[in-house]
């Protein structure tokens, strides 16, 4: 089977189209995507993202097909992003993906964002039942599977560690080209002073606003008295320090409810999925525990962390094999869609 799958939860677009052949690993025919970059020091608001995907996506679509090397009649199912997201984006996508079900006459397959992650990440990288840290600029979750559902262990109580992030690249005014995310991580590997910052884990539940508020004082600081010190080292304060203390600070306590719930489950593998996974100290990080703990850690590279068409069609085309799709007056979408909410009925 054949299927198509339209990411547009955030600001990227993606549109991937995935084989699934019988008894063996399934094959990306194509996997492409586009990204809305806005302004440095400054996000990417709603209808912004929203018009820039109305603009792209039939172009992605032709691209994709013609990539494939596949025909309309060679497409099983239409799968597109179904939540949890932005609003206006989700909205522009699924209007997407109903008029291409109706041109093309194929079945609708709405999919969960997080879990078309846990799925994109299970196949790639081969990992059985493993603890999945779902990290990205909306989400932040500790989930394992028991009973054919993805049961949330630990979340963020409030922003999610990508927005964390994002935020503080908008504080510092810095690129959001690729991503803010990865121009802070090149920074923090030239960074060497590590600063005290809050450190707020509540049983496998973490918190990440109030370090948000502390770097951005910090920030101020060095904005205003550009020779500040460590009054312990005497070295000179710089910008990659604050973003190195910010990424110690806010892995180690992602590291810290993974490794309690490996514990609470009893597993020794660490899947790490989302934007935010692609991020190599977090990985190195994770790699250690596990490694402590006698396991070990899968991840993939960017392809497949950040946002992308292929883990919509993956997980869309998983369930449509079970007999699961979407009826046209119930092709919704909806920023809020928990990860335990859906019924995994292709796994054991």
């Amino acid at each position: 089977m054949i299927s198509i799958g339209l990411e547009g939860s955030a600001n990227k677009l993606g549109v991937g189209i995935i084989s699934h052949p019988p008894g063996k690993p399934a094959i990306i025919l194509s996997n492409i995507r586009h990204t809305f970059v806005s302004p440095p020091g400054e996000g990417f608001l709603p209808k912004d993202t929203a018009k820039h995907h109305r603009s792209w996506v039939v172009r992605l679509v032709k691209q994709a097909m013609t990539e494939a090397g596949v025909k309309v009649s060679d497409v099983d199912c239409v799968c597109y992003t179904k939540g949890p997201g932005m609003g206006a984006p989700l909205q522009g996508v699924a209007i997407a993906a109903r008029m291409l079900s109706l041109l093309w006459g194929k079945e609708l397959v709405g999919v969960n964002h997080c879990v078309g992650h846990i799925e994109m990440g299970r196949e790639i990288t081969g990992a059985q039942n493993p603890v999945v840290l779902y990290v990205s600029g909306g989400n932040t979750q500790v989930i394992a599977y028991a009973e054919q559902r993805y049961r949330i262990f630990g979340e963020a109580l409030d922003i999610a560690v990508g927005n964390c992030l994002d935020r503080f690249a908008r504080t510092l005014r810095i690129s959001n080209d690729p991503a803010p995310g990865y121009n802070i991580e090149q920074l923090a590997k030239k960074g060497k002073v590590l600063l005290d910052l809050p450190y707020a884990v509540k049983g496998m539940d973490c918190s990440f606003s109030g370090i948000l508020a502390s770097i951005d004082i910090l920030a101020a600081e060095l904005e205003a008295n550009p020779q500040w010190k460590d009054p312990i080292t005497g070295d000179t304060i710089t910008t990659s320090d604050l973003c190195f203390s910010l990424q110690e600070t806010v892995y180690a306590m992602l590291v810290e409810i993974t490794e309690r719930a490996m514990a609470h489950v009893g597993s020794k593998q660490v899947l790490i999925v989302g934007g935010v996974g692609s991020n190599e100290r977090l990985q190195e990080m994770m790699g250690l525990m596990a490694r402590d703990r006698g396991g070990n850690v899968f991840a993939t590279d960017e392809r497949f962390c950040i946002d992308n068409g292929i883990m919509i069609a993956h997980a869309g085309l998983l369930a449509y094999e079970t007999g699961f799709t979407t009826p046209l007056e119930e092709s919704t979408c909806t920023q809020r869609f928990r990860t335990d909410e859906v019924f995994v009925k292709w796994r054991d």
